[in-house]
């Protein structure tokens, strides 16, 4: 008696995993790269665009909306543990109004 092929079919290709944040504003989980990355190093208070600084670090929506709560409300000090002071505030305020409002 025979035993029947069985066919083995290659594994199917994984699927590369995308870390997921939260923005401290709106509290949407977006992908890593959709998010801005704000990161407190020696007390200085700045946007880390390639997302590696060392430090404690927050993520925010890249939208006016989003910055302009954040400030208000002071999260992003809450989140980096630290205070903003006011030329960071005000650095950071000039980047928010140049971001585009919130898309619906």
């Amino acid at each position: 008696m025979k035993t029947p092929k069985v066919e083995h079919k290659p594994p199917a290709p994984r699927q590369k995993r995308v870390p997921e944040r939260t923005c401290i504003a709106c509290r949407a989980a977006r992908g890593k790269r959709e998010l801005v990355r704000l990161v407190c190093s020696t007390g200085v208070i700045e946007i880390d665009p390639q997302g590696r600084q060392p430090g404690r670090g927050v993520y925010l929506c890249p939208y006016r909306k989003c910055w302009e709560m954040s400030l208000k409300s002071n999260r992003i000090e809450y989140g980096l543990r630290t205070k903003l002071s006011t030329e960071n505030r005000q650095s950071l305020l000039e980047y928010g109004r140049s971001l585009p409002e919130k898309e619906e």
